[in-house]
């Protein structure tokens, strides 16, 4: 008996040791032998997906923001920034040379064909996004791209579709939906806090044409055809999207748009109103023509109201159903906020290594578009513009 146990223990222990040694080989990247009854560790396939780097070209730098994005490519451990491709020399040749990274000045398929390329970030003219998303959706790149996503939902729609056709990771610039101030009015009124939402009124302006920002390369944004409109299609897409996020789909618009300053020929002043299909108006404010003054983003409900942006006084929160005491509704400043959320880039780099949920998607994309079209077609025929239809 006791040699059988003897020989038993011999053979458990020399099958252990052979899995440890193993356990070393797995992590040059060579299997564990069959049977190894031990754990085993993350094999060589897991460990490059979770080690490597996400590859990036950068389509264009027309854009404000794009030096930003670049500058995240290149800060963040798991993305790496390989080439610049832009068709204007003097716009793109600079930021290759500040990035250390080949500059593509020829067509965007030099960039899209690229073998170490997984994934891109669009920061083109708006007009020029539909054809650079499909050809990279066509050769399997991932895509990250500043609003708005198309100018027409036509063409959104098409794009949409192509994304859902594909297995690539696709995100939208929306930076408003990852912060907490943010966060928290999505949950008040999710959660029924503010009773049922008669009404959102959102400003954001700027002083963009009264001080002539757009020179050289940027001039694309005051240009109709490239840019799908002026003021609101640009800087109003941040609160067109917030409103559209907490309100659901749009039924009716009609909007009233000027070019107030004369610098650009472009519209830099202008409202639009929004009915919702939840009978909720939304009154969208944007304006490159604004000195000083709150941008607020209020809401407005049957049992209280939130708003944020007020000088001063940070969020306001006020509703009936957290009354300190019967008949008095007490405003006040909520002392805690939801945790900001990852920027859009970090969401989508993880999402590309990870298979984590994108915090924006090519829908978010397509119905911020739907959104700012119906607003324009009402302003530009002087008639009520109806969705849907």
């Amino acid at each position: 008996m006791r040699q059988r146990w003897g020989f038993v223990s011999g053979d458990i222990l020399r099958f252990f040791k052979k899995c440890v040694k193993s356990h070393v080989r797995a992590d040059r990247g060579e299997p564990l032998p069959d049977g190894c009854p031990f754990p085993q560790s993350p094999s060589h396939k897991e460990k490059t997906l979770v080690a490597a780097k996400v590859r990036i070209a950068m389509m264009s730098m027309a854009h404000a923001h794009a030096d930003g994005y670049a500058r995240q490519v290149t800060q963040l451990p798991d993305a790496e920034l390989v080439c610049i491709w832009d068709d204007m020399r003097e716009r793109g040749k600079p930021a290759a040379e500040k990035y250390g990274v080949p500059y593509l000045g020829g067509k965007m398929e030099e960039a899209l064909d690229r073998k170490d390329v997984d994934a891109i970030v669009v920061d083109a003219p708006t007009a020029q996004h539909k054809e650079i998303y499909l050809k990279a959706i066509e050769r399997k790149k991932h895509v990250f791209t500043e609003k708005a996503l198309t100018i027409t939902t036509k063409d959104a729609d098409e794009v949409v579709a192509a994304v859902k056709r594909s297995s690539i990771k696709f995100t939208i610039s929306l930076p408003s939906r990852t912060r907490g101030e943010n966060l928290l009015i999505k949950q008040l009124v999710d959660d029924g806090m503010l009773g049922q939402i008669t009404m959102i009124r959102a400003r954001v302006a700027h002083q963009a044409a009264i001080d002539a920002w757009f020179k050289g390369g940027q001039m694309w944004f005051v240009d109709e055809k490239a840019a799908g409109g002026g003021a609101m299609f640009d800087l109003g897409c941040h609160t067109t999207d917030m409103v559209r996020w907490i309100m659901g789909p749009p039924k009716y618009a009609v909007a009233q748009m000027n070019n107030f300053s004369g610098t650009y020929q472009i519209d830099d002043n202008g409202v639009a109103v929004v009915e919702f299909e939840n009978k909720g108006l939304g009154i969208l404010d944007t304006s490159f023509c604004h000195r000083s003054g709150p941008n607020l983003f209020e809401v407005f409900g049957t049992e209280g109201y939130v708003g944020r942006g007020l000088p001063g006084l940070g969020l306001i929160v006020q509703s009936r159903k957290m009354r300190p005491a019967e008949g008095m509704d007490a405003m006040f400043t909520p002392t805690k906020l939801p945790d900001n959320k990852p920027s859009i880039m970090e969401a989508w780099i993880s999402a590309i290594l990870k298979d984590t949920p994108l915090i924006t998607t090519v829908e978010d994309g397509r119905n911020l578009t739907q959104m700012l079209e119906g607003c324009y077609l009402a302003w530009r025929t002087g008639k009520r513009f109806e969705f849907g239809k």
